[in-house]
């Protein structure tokens, strides 16, 4: 195993086993022709950098049929206008700005008043179509330095770059960091949000991990790795998203806030920069493994059905890690209409529509979007029964 950026070799500290495409979603006739790898993960003491040995390739994962859209959130569609508020102090009126992963548009609607100065790259073709239909431009194309060459006019012209949970998933860093170069202006700005490493150990959400985050970031990986380019982390803003994730602002100039310095300083006393935080956290795994298990079937022996909530990408970790299948949990209610009447990867739930949760009560729900808790729990006012997560064990 070798690390992705500085290709020095790197062991595993830990094996979630056999795992499935988190997103993978099927039919029950292709469940002898699924596609299966073995999880692992390493931790580069050079950079910081927490990784997945092996993964699907991009391609097999972001395909034509994706089925996530960022719109589907209310929290995320509110989270986006803030975020796109925060990064207006980046453009003036004639700027150009460029969001990596646009998904729907979501984000990139906050600028409709800029349609011409704003391109989204978007991988999957149903969601980029979506983002299309809804006049955002937007280009099908994974984003690296071959297909950006098709926007010359923002080769070096490019006032600002967006992402947000998706650097994660882009094996090759080198080249998004290359195209990244290429394209931002002398001030350019590049604002990037992800899954925080911090946040992922406190609360051993070790769900975080799966073939889309080939990465788990820490400011110290983040600032560590774009120095080997030239280009330098100069702000840090903790945000509550996805269990708690961070903001990075990358610009050329050197300029480090207090607020890099202090956070980095924080990651050292927590050993962050180390492998001994990831040992501990692979215990932290194992015990949370249990309880869980333990916790359904102490309520399936007292008779209980349980229904889990959200057929989200992080659930797929959590069921084949554990091997919680149908014995244990009856079916997954979900409101996305590209996994509704399919079965979850690996552990073959079905899913079902929120229709059949509504008709077909349940005692308990395991709550596999808990990110979104405070959402849920407010639309779901009218059920009386347990819900719990691994987070909360």
């Amino acid at each position: 195993m070798k690390c992705k950026i500085t290709h020095k070799p790197i062991k595993p500290f830990m094996s979630f086993g056999k795992m499935p495409i988190a997103n993978g979603f099927l039919e029950k006739q292709d469940f002898s022709k699924e596609y299966f790898y073995n999880m692992e993960v390493g931790f580069s003491e050079d950079i910081s950098l927490l990784q997945l040995n092996d993964h699907p390739k991009p391609e097999v994962m972001f395909n034509e049929n994706y089925p996530f859209f960022t719109s589907s959130s209310k929290h995320m569609i509110e989270h986006f206008k803030s975020y796109a508020n925060f990064v207006r102090k980046y453009l003036n009126t004639n700027s150009k700005l460029i969001e990596i992963g646009s998904n729907d548009g979501t984000f990139l609607k906050n600028f409709s008043n800029n349609s011409n100065n704003i391109i989204g790259f978007e991988p999957s073709k149903n969601v980029a179509e979506l983002a299309q239909k809804n006049k955002v431009p937007t280009i099908n194309s994974f984003f690296n330095t071959k297909t950006i060459a098709n926007i010359n006019e923002y080769l070096g012209n490019t006032d600002l770059i967006c992402a947000s949970n998706v650097i994660c998933h882009i094996p090759d860093l080198n080249d998004l960091i290359k195209s990244v170069d290429m394209l931002l202006s002398l001030d350019g700005t590049f604002v990037f949000e992800e899954p925080y490493l911090g946040s992922m150990f406190d609360q051993v959400s070790y769900d975080q991990i799966y073939d889309e985050h080939i990465y788990v970031f820490s400011v110290s990986s983040v600032s560590k790795i774009f120095e080997r380019f030239n280009l330098y982390l100069v702000d840090a803003i903790p945000q509550k998203t996805h269990g708690g994730s961070m903001r990075y602002v990358v610009k050329r100039k050197n300029d480090k806030s207090s607020q890099i310095k202090k956070i980095i300083e924080e990651e050292k006393i927590k050993k962050l920069d180390q492998i001994e935080s990831c040992l501990m956290f692979k215990n932290n795994c194992e015990i949370s493994k249990k309880r869980i298990v333990d916790k359904i079937n102490i309520l399936k022996n007292q008779g209980k059905s349980i229904c889990g909530y959200a057929a989200t990408s992080k659930s797929t970790t959590i069921l084949n890690y554990c091997q919680i299948g149908c014995d244990q949990i009856d079916y997954i209610c979900d409101t996305t209409s590209e996994k509704i009447g399919k079965f979850s990867p690996g552990m073959h739930i079905p899913i079902k529509d929120m229709d059949y949760f509504r008709k077909n009560q349940t005692d308990c729900i395991y709550l596999f979007a808990w990110n979104h808790k405070l959402e849920i729990l407010n639309k779901e006012k009218n059920f009386k029964g347990y819900w719990f997560s691994h987070v909360e064990l």
